[in-house]
């Protein structure tokens, strides 16, 4: 089964017209996207979007032996004119199943917001999902007999919808993942890519013809990732973007709670109020024991914290405590983190501060901090397959 995606942008394209923002001004060339539609072995279109027969005719193919036309979502703006020749544009409803002359069986699956999704299966068994902008399937509560061998949705925009079709099995590790319905709150260019890699998913040009269940081998996603970068960075944004469409996840709180400290609880709450409902969070820093265990993904928030309160357990502050053993106790507990990073099976994700760019500190302790936490990172660092920095929001990949 061969799917043309003629467009891949939001329903509105990429660049949007008259908008005067960054995203769309850097989407020019190959990097401008039509409203997404999908032709599957030129019989069934699968929403009709403005120009669908000059995309068509521009990736090589014609909509002349269109069998079926499928709308996913409502399609706001002026009418579309039907091309000549192309049967009326409908909607099936949710479960309902059609079987088209040219063999493939196309079944409505219900969405969590306005739309129809629909299960394609070739005329030799392989099937794809197509998910309408913004929705995700609702209802999925039992494992699936297969994955699809290929998903093809709004990854940016909902990336829980990734996450449900692997709780399920629905999403396997052979499964080929593209992303549409891209708008221009989507990153451009290679930060796109890098993103959508950490999913397992890919975006495409405009035009481009997959062959479905066709093997393609991907590069692994990193295991293990260092996030570092200053205060306020982003750096913590980042290190959730790329697990969210991991069903399961441990985010692993170094701070703790604080009584009494009221900025502190708004700064956990917003945090909390990011993460997706399924994730389980844990307040310890007893990293080496959940690094050796097996179980989902680790989101460690942060390193910083828990050197802190491995140089407390030391007295590491009191300079006679140092010099009296505090520093070879400290450097014992730091190298024991470092062993169980370079040993753990588990999918990590672990977050620091960058120090040291900045003002000296002006006590002794704060410059022991400083130097430890710079020993940190780059022990952490050499034992992770990616290591990203983040500045004023924007991500530098330093290795991976």
């Amino acid at each position: 089964m061969e799917l043309t995606l003629l467009g891949t942008g939001a329903p509105d394209g990429l660049p949007r017209p008259e908008c005067p923002c960054a995203a769309c001004a850097t989407a020019r060339g190959t990097r401008s996207r039509a409203a997404t539609a999908l032709l599957v072995d030129d019989a069934l279109l699968l929403d009709l979007t403005p120009g669908a027969v000059f995309a068509a005719a521009r990736a090589g193919r014609s909509l002349a032996v269109v069998r079926q036309v499928l709308l996913t979502h409502p399609h706001d703006g002026p009418a579309v004119e039907l091309p000549a020749g192309l049967p009326p544009a409908g909607r099936v409803p949710d479960g309902r199943e059609l079987t088209l002359i040219s063999g493939h069986r196309v079944r409505a699956v219900a969405m969590d917001a306005p739309g129809t999704g629909y299960e394609v299966t070739g005329p030799e068994g392989v099937r794809l999902l197509y998910l309408p902008p913004g929705a995700a399937p609702s209802g999925l509560t039992e494992r699936v007999a297969r994955p699809y061998d290929i998903v093809v949705g709004d990854v940016v925009g909902r990336p829980d919808a990734v996450a449900r079709l692997r709780a399920v099995g629905a999403v396997g590790p052979h499964t080929e993942i593209v992303a549409v319905h891209l708008d221009h709150d989507a990153p451009p260019g290679a930060e796109l890519d890098r993103r959508l890699a950490a999913a397992g998913a890919r975006a495409v040009p405009d035009g481009t013809t997959l062959v479905v269940g066709e093997y393609r081998a991907t590069p692994p996603a990193p295991r293990r990732t260092l996030v570092t970068g200053g205060a306020r960075s982003g750096k913590s944004v980042e290190a959730e973007r790329r697990l969210e469409t991991f069903p399961e996840v441990v985010y692993v709180a170094t701070g703790g709670r604080r009584e009494g400290d009221a900025d502190w609880a708004d700064r956990i709450g917003l945090h909390r109020e990011r993460r997706p409902a399924a994730w389980r969070t844990e307040e310890t820093c007893e990293l080496v024991e959940l690094l050796a265990a097996d179980g989902p993904p680790l989101l460690i928030d942060c390193l910083s914290l828990w050197l802190t309160d491995a140089m407390d357990r030391v007295d590491a502050w009191d300079d006679t405590a140092w010099a009296g053993g505090g520093r070879s106790a400290l450097r014992k507990r730091t190298a024991e983190l470092v062993a169980a990073v370079r040993a753990t099976r588990r999918t990590v994700v672990a977050v620091t501060n960058e120090t040291g760019s900045g003002v000296v500190p002006a006590t002794a302790a704060g410059r022991r901090f400083r130097d430890e936490l710079g020993r940190l990172n780059a022990a952490v660092a050499e034992e992770c397959e990616q290591v990203l920095l983040v500045v004023a929001g924007q991500v530098l990949t330093l290795r991976g």
